[in-house]
C-alpha cells in the first residue's frame, strides 16, 4: 500500500496543479500532467513517470494498469477523495494521475526529415485541434510534424485529445517555420500551404511528389504570408456548398489523407 494523501493542498498535490494548469510551470520544470489509465500507459510507455496519483475506487478498477504505472514511477500515492477532486480535470474521471518528464521537442529537424510525408502546424492555438491533428497523423501514417507558434503540446486538452500521439509521432518546434521550410526544400521535399483561396490548386488535383510537407495555419487567420511565400504551391481543400473554410483539425486529416493516399 502507498503511503495516503488526504489534504488537497498536499504539496505534492500543489505541485500536480501547478503543472497541470500552467504552461510556464510545465516549461520551468520540465514536467506534465496526465490523467486518466489509457493516457497515463500511454505516457509511461513514452517517457518517465516521476509522481502516480490514484484513488481507492481506481486501484480496484484498473489493478492490471495501476501495477504497470507503479513500477515505472519513481513514486506513487493513494489520494482520498478531496485531494483526487483537486487533480481531476476531465468530466468523468477515472482517478488515475500522472506527473510526467517532458520530451526535447526542440531538437534539430534532421529528426524527422528522412520521413518522406510531413505535416507542418503554425500558430493553432486550440489544444485540442492540436492534439487531434497529431493523432490523426499518427494512424494515416504520416512521419512527423514541424511545429511553429502553436500552443503547448503538454497542454492537458492537447494530451487527452492526442491520447499519445504527441509523445509517439516525431515532432520538432522551431522559431522559424519559412526557414525550416526551405531547409527542407533543399533536401528534396515538395513544400505546399494550404489555403481556402479558389485560385490555389485542388488537394485531390496535385501532384504531391515523393517526399512532401504541408503547412495548416492558425484557426483564425490561416497560413501567415511569409510562409505561404516561400512554399512552392498553395493547395485547397475542394468545397461545396456555402461554407467557406473548415475547421483546421478537419482540413488537416483530409489533407494527411491526400498526402498518404
Amino acid at each position: 500500500m502507498h503511503e495516503l494523501i488526504t489534504s488537497k493542498t498536499n504539496e505534492k498535490i500543489k505541485q500536480a496543479v501547478r503543472v497541470r494548469d500552467s504552461a510556464k510551470a510545465r516549461r520551468e520544470e520540465g514536467l506534465f500532467f496526465a490523467e486518466g489509465a489509457r493516457l497515463c500507459v500511454d505516457a509511461a510507455g513514452s517517457t518517465p513517470v516521476k509522481t502516480l496519483f490514484y484513488t481507492e475506487k481506481a486501484a480496484q478498477k484498473y489493478g492490471a494498469e495501476l501495477t504497470l504505472l507503479a513500477e515505472k514511477s519513481e513514486e506513487a500515492f493513494l489520494v482520498s477523495g478531496a485531494a483526487a477532486e483537486r487533480l481531476n480535470d476531465t468530466f468523468s474521471p477515472q482517478g488515475i494521475f500522472c506527473v510526467c518528464k517532458t520530451l526535447d521537442k526542440s531538437v534539430n529537424i534532421d529528426i524527422i526529415y528522412r520521413n518522406s510525408k510531413l505535416i507542418a502546424l503554425e500558430n493553432i492555438q486550440d489544444p485540442a485541434n492540436l492534439g487531434a491533428v497529431i493523432r490523426t497523423a499518427e494512424a494515416l501514417g504520416v512521419g512527423g510534424a514541424v511545429l511553429c507558434g502553436c500552443c503547448d503540446v503538454y497542454n492537458p486538452k492537447a494530451q487527452r485529445a492526442a491520447m499519445g500521439s504527441l509523445l509517439r509521432l516525431p515532432i520538432v518546434t522551431v522559431d522559424d517555420l519559412p526557414a525550416a521550410l526551405t531547409q527542407l526544400a533543399e533536401r528534396g521535399f515538395t513544400t505546399l500551404s494550404s489555403t481556402p483561396d479558389a485560385s490555389a490548386q485542388d488537394i485531390t488535383q496535385t501532384d504531391l511528389g515523393e517526399k512532401t510537407v504541408c503547412v495548416i495555419g492558425n484557426e483564425g487567420n490561416g497560413v501567415t504570408e511569409a510562409t505561404m511565400n516561400c512554399c512552392q504551391k498553395r493547395v485547397r481543400v475542394p468545397m461545396r456548398g456555402r461554407a467557406e473554410s473548415l475547421n483546421a483539425a478537419m482540413a488537416a486529416a483530409i489533407i494527411m489523407w491526400e498526402l498518404m493516399r
